[in-house]
């Protein structure tokens, strides 16, 4: 048998607290509510580095780059060409789509 539901009371997302709501309150008390405001303004995380797996060009002087996606010769930011390596022969870097576009697969 299910327990009877009270739909007055309602739990502190902060503090997991049982408290009665009054109008649209959601937390318990003025430190619960001041929490979950910081919680929410906080700093947010610091942004995901480049896939050391991903080639990126410069759109002015055409240098290609694994992983790095500002120019070290222009100081601007590449554009990303898609995944890739560094050629085996020749250690530059080479995405995916470019040995695919040599190479087209017979229908």
């Amino acid at each position: 048998m299910n327990p009877v539901r009270d739909d007055t009371a309602t739990i502190c997302g902060v503090c997991g607290r049982r408290f009665t709501r009054h109008g649209r309150q959601q937390w318990c008390s003025t430190d619960c509510r001041q929490t979950a405001w910081r919680r929410r303004r906080s700093t947010p995380p610091p942004p995901a580095p480049a896939k050391q797996t991903t080639v990126y060009e410069c759109d002015d002087c055409g240098s290609r780059y694994l992983g790095d996606q500002r120019c070290d010769d222009c100081n601007r930011w590449c554009r990303r060409i898609g995944a890739g390596g560094l050629c085996p022969h020749c250690d530059e870097p080479v995405a995916i789509t470019d040995i695919l576009a040599e190479n087209p697969t017979p229908a």
